[in-house]
């Protein structure tokens, strides 16, 4: 572990290599499934659509290419009704070459969130967002995943407990915090009994990541734009989450000595450049490890994304013919 003060570049903590590892399982599996005349597809759903949102498609579809994984594009202009939009869904969830759905926010204000979200099937829910996944994930029904040091992808493999796992309909966990725990523990950060601050209360990151950290017996505190002193309440983490897109918002006398700043937050500058949460210039230097921006949890993300498509994908040809994995 690099020490605080020490070399920026020693503590940076990259989700490159993870991500990495990541698809190399995911590719194997996948090319498994495709000996068995399984392909493994994944649909993505922008509505009008941000610079950010684009950019994001734009990486999603070539990162699932060089895993062998079939993407599906439905661009729908800001004017689509909610009508519209669910009726897109529908046929998504009756399309067999599809196993997974993600819906790229923001979308436009006039159309309910939660709506859009809560129309995908569970099974197809791979970012687990949906109301079923939520619930499933608050009542810890779907928690073992953060907890599985095995490799996920190997299911269907040697193991009949692992089959049984993988035909379980467990729903999916949002592949941002899941990401986020993911890339900690691959940094050997300790999570267990440390004081954890995330900061932001979205149902897409800072309440699910709360959950996984007070899962892995971390002391959690949430904070938001109504919160008061900031400050105080980051200079006692041990680690540090923020996914607020307020640029710089965490200044390097605002944490401790040692903490370890996880940045989830994007921001696209006037200058078409990309800044987090954290003034990183300030911070770094006193971070055990820090997340550039980007190259951070992004790459994780994407990756675990592609992971959750394999893992509908499989649970899909066992469900139906349960002998078709080896």
């Amino acid at each position: 572990m690099a020490n605080a003060g020490g070399d920026i570049l020693s503590n940076l903590m990259s989700g490159k290599r993870l991500a990495a590892d990541i698809k190399a399982c995911v590719k194997k599996r996948v090319e498994h499934l495709n000996t068995m005349g399984i392909d493994v597809g994944l649909a993505l759903m922008q509505i009008g659509g941000t610079a950010s949102s684009e950019q994001y498609l734009k990486t999603t579809v070539s990162v699932s290419a060089t895993v062998g994984i079939k993407t599906y594009e439905y661009r729908l202009p800001d004017t689509a009704s909610l009508n519209e939009i669910i009726n897109n869904i529908h046929d998504i969830n009756k399309d067999e070459r599809i196993h997974g759905l993600l819906v790229l926010f923001p979308i436009p204000r006039r159309i309910n969130p939660r709506r859009v979200v809560n129309a995908i099937l569970p099974e197809k829910d791979i970012d687990g967002l949906g109301s079923v996944s939520v619930g499933m994930f608050a009542a810890e029904e779907s928690m073992f995943q953060i907890f599985d040091k095995d490799d996920f992808t190997s299911i269907g493999g040697k193991s009949p407990a692992a089959r049984d796992i993988a035909c379980a309909p467990h729903g999916f966990l949002p592949c941002t915090p899941f990401g986020v725990v993911r890339l900690l523990e691959f940094y050997g950060v300790e999570i267990k009994g440390k004081n954890a601050v995330v900061i932001g209360k979205s149902l897409a990151v800072g309440k699910p990541l709360a959950l996984m950290l007070l899962a892995k017996e971390a002391t959690v505190t949430i904070c938001h734009k109504s919160s008061e002193d900031l400050a105080a309440h980051l200079k006692r983490a041990d680690i540090v989450c923020s996914a607020t897109g307020v640029s710089g918002l965490i200044k390097g006398d605002m944490i401790k000595d040692g903490a370890a700043i996880v940045d989830i937050g994007i921001n696209i500058m006037p200058d078409g450049s990309f800044a987090g949460d954290v003034d990183f210039k300030s911070v770094a230097p006193k971070a055990s490890f820090i997340t550039p921006v980007p190259g951070g949890v992004g790459p994780v993300t994407i990756a675990t994304l592609l992971e959750n498509t394999l893992r509908s994908a499989q649970n899909n040809a066992l469900l139906k013919t349960p002998l078709i994995l080896p």
